[in-house]
């Protein structure tokens, strides 16, 4: 049996029996035949049930909003707005896949030749809880347009969101099976990965899950695509408009209690602002309202389990012990945990060489533009950094310097489905969203033709 539970209350709110072997298979099975008829739709086809499902999104954002909310504790607003988010990526997808995906004509010896861009089959998503709709639906909105089905297996502690996601697309009118979701725990998953009827694996999660599936889809010879954690870098050069800095530093660390793989998690300055800058930084975090994440002024609830605040809480301690100093928050209650900042903190500090997942930050100040740049490569992880800058010329040449997967200059890291989204290192391979991310599952189909 999986649960769902809230994190703010502790109240059960549904029980999840799990699927047997023989379901599982049927599932797949189903949306295997489901792909049969699937890739022979046209792209207005698939547009017009997307954009449904965008609809469909949108008219009941407040009932999926609730229900995320009290499923894993984020913020009502924040809620909202990631349902509002899924529209969007729907409508971009069901404008542009058409166009994307068109052949590509290629000048050979042929009569012609040209590249065919065609979907693969059954893909499995595997899926975190963090953001449980914009996960699922950066990943279904292409897949789908492209001609693919999936079949889901979420978070277990999100399975009540996990269903909305498989009614939505159903009440769009998507044929049953093009999204199907597998209410199963993760020692199901190789099972999944290994069936002959899935063709390809796209994970969002941690390392040691990311590992595991991808050294399964590595023996099946099947694609796939890991999104793993982050480590992001916030660097406030001497020129920046501190102020707005400050303002954008606090929204890259503390939205969604800090649960966000892209989230601004190392805060390096430049020691000439450092003062300054944590004054206004410290002042914007205190100002944060904190509490009932179902009231709509709340910006930082509680994390999604307590066992996550408890991993924070001892990655703080930890620091603390090895020097860093704490100039606010570090307490924790239960799945809550106080907006925190740590200052003195270093690259060996857990809250600089490891992921926190969670409303805590490390500053780190430099002297120089090569001291930060190298502050900045100085982590496993390499899925974003942040610039701030007044100088956009030099903070093109720093970009170059960057490890990372993405950089952007003046604001946070974020996703966006006209820009492909990914990371280097241990934050994962391949990518999602845009023109690039759509072909991530398809098969690149050289075509030549000859006259005899």
């Amino acid at each position: 049996m999986i649960l769902s539970k809230n994190p703010y209350s502790g109240e059960t709110l549904a029980e999840h029996t799990e699927f047997s072997s023989e379901e599982i298979s049927e599932a797949i099975g189903q949306a295997d035949s489901a792909f049969k008829e699937w890739r022979k739709t046209s792209f207005e086809e698939r547009s017009r049930l997307m954009l449904k499902v965008s609809e469909e999104l949108k008219n009941n954002k407040k009932e999926f909003a609730e229900t995320m909310t009290k499923e894993m504790g984020k913020p009502i607003s924040q809620s909202i707005a990631e349902i509002e988010k899924c529209a969007w990526v729907c409508e971009y997808y069901a404008q542009n896949a058409e166009e994307q995906l068109s052949s590509e004509i290629v000048e050979t010896d042929a009569d012609e030749s040209f590249i065919s861009y065609e979907p693969l089959g059954v893909v499995l998503a595997v899926m975190p809880w963090n953001y449980p709709f914009w996960q699922v639906f950066r990943f279904a909105a292409p897949a789908l347009m492209a001609g693919n089905v999936g079949v889901l297996k979420h978070a277990s502690n999100v399975m009540m969101c996990a269903a909305n996601i498989e009614k939505v697309f159903l009440k769009a009118g998507f044929p049953k099976g093009c999204f199907k979701n597998l209410v199963i725990g993760s020692d199901k998953v190789e099972q999944v990965i290994k069936d002959k009827r899935v063709k390809a694996v796209t994970l969002t999660g941690s390392g040691p899950a990311g590992s595991a599936v991808a050294a399964t889809a590595g023996k099946e010879i099947k694609k796939s695509v890991l999104e793993l954690g982050g480590s992001n870098a916030l660097v406030v050069f001497e020129d920046a408009n501190l102020e707005e800095t400050a303002k954008v530093c606090v929204q890259a660390r503390f939205q969604n209690t800090g649960q966000s793989c892209i989230a601004g998690k190392r805060l390096l300055l430049q020691e000439s602002i450092a003062e300054e800058f944590l004054k206004l930084f410290k002042q914007e975090v205190e100002n944060l309202k904190t509490g009932d994440p179902m009231k709509e002024d709340t910006y930082v609830g509680v994390q999604a389990r307590e066992d996550l605040a408890e991993d924070l809480d001892k990655q703080v301690k930890e620091s603390v012990e090895m020097g860093a100093s704490i100039l606010i928050g570090g307490n924790r209650n239960g799945a809550y945990y106080e907006p925190t900042i740590l200052t003195g903190v270093s690259p060996e500090m857990p809250v600089f060489k490891e992921e926190t997942f969670g409303p805590a930050i490390g500053v780190t100040t430099f002297k120089t533009r090569d001291e930060a740049i190298d502050l900045v490569n100085a982590s496993q992880y390499g899925l974003g950094a942040s610039l701030f800058t007044t100088d956009l010329s030099g903070a093109k040449d720093l970009v170059k310097r960057i490890e990372d997967g993405a950089v952007f200059v003046n604001e946070l890291v974020k996703s966006d489905p006209r820009l492909p989204f990914g990371g280097t290192k241990n934050s994962g391979y391949g990518r999602e969203l845009s023109f690039i991310g759509i072909k991530e599952f398809v098969n690149i189909k050289t075509v030549y033709l000859k006259k005899l």
